[in-house]
């Protein structure tokens, strides 16, 4: 299982302030804890929602810039704006990076989907198009087809692109669970090399004790086919439940990997 931090992001108070104050120290700390917690990808996300366009490319350029003289675990560029993306791709210079996110809409793919092929990333895909997130697997499915098509157009292989199918309160739906479980599924199905990833922390929203209901579906989605994680890797439980459900997955091999990790 891929782990990508989710704790820089700015619509997170505590982490647009040190974004506006340019507070590196914090924000560097940030970074390397969860690298030591056992992040994969560092997912950075500068958009505070204060100021202009260039104030969010002045922003990524400072915080990939002070983030990877510190640290050698991968960013994940994360930004709805491609010239922010493009900006902390380029900042990067070829080291090794993923991108958060494309949908399947003409318009984001014709920007993103190249940014992918020029700097040879990761790609984090959603399974939504211009008129939102579809209701069935069938509608999410379409705008999967939709985002490859793309990608097989501007030369980007199908293992680097990480599909999320999107995960929606269950407080509000209670058969949302099901249909991102199941789109997991699907897509594993109908897309062999294409991965999976979701931020499955959405599910739980608005309901109490959500630890828990986060860690029962993140078992669940390795069951489905899960590939990738948005998670806040500092959550000690929710990271022992990624070892616990891929090693009775049968996707831990010799159960190395949690044997290792109950040790420790």
């Amino acid at each position: 299982m891929i782990i990508i931090g989710e704790k820089i992001n700015a619509t997170l108070n505590a982490v647009k302030t040190i974004i506006l104050n340019r507070d590196t120290k914090s924000l560097l700390d940030l970074t390397q804890k969860q690298a030591a917690a056992g992040a994969d990808y560092i997912d950075v996300n500068v958009g505070t929602g204060v100021g202009s366009r260039e104030d969010e490319i002045q922003s990524i350029i400072w915080a990939v810039e002070s983030i990877q003289g510190q640290i050698t675990t991968p960013l994940c560029i994360d930004s709805a704006d491609p010239k922010v993306i493009a900006t902390g791709l380029e900042i990067l210079n070829g080291k090794p990076s993923m991108i958060n996110s494309a949908k399947a809409e003409k318009h984001n793919l014709e920007t993103v989907v190249p940014l992918v092929a020029e700097h040879d990333s990761f790609l984090v895909a959603l399974a939504m198009d211009e008129d939102g997130i579809a209701n069935t697997v069938d509608g999410r499915l379409r705008s999967c087809e939709k985002i490859l098509d793309a990608c097989e157009t501007y030369g980007v292989a199908i293992e680097n692109v990480f599909i999320d199918p999107l995960v929606m309160p269950i407080s509000t739906d209670i058969n949302s669970g099901l249909v991102t479980l199941e789109t997991i599924s699907a897509i594993k199905k109908s897309f062999p090399g294409a991965k999976t990833v979701t931020g499955l922390s959405n599910v739980s929203y608005g309901l109490p004790r959500r630890s828990r209901l986060n860690i029962a579906f993140l078992h669940m989605c390795i069951f489905a086919g899960l590939d990738a994680a948005i998670v806040d890797p500092l959550d000690e439980e929710l990271m022992a439940a990624v070892k616990t459900g891929e090693v009775l997955a049968g996707r831990d091999r010799h159960c190395r990997r949690y044997m290792r990790a109950f040790r420790k």
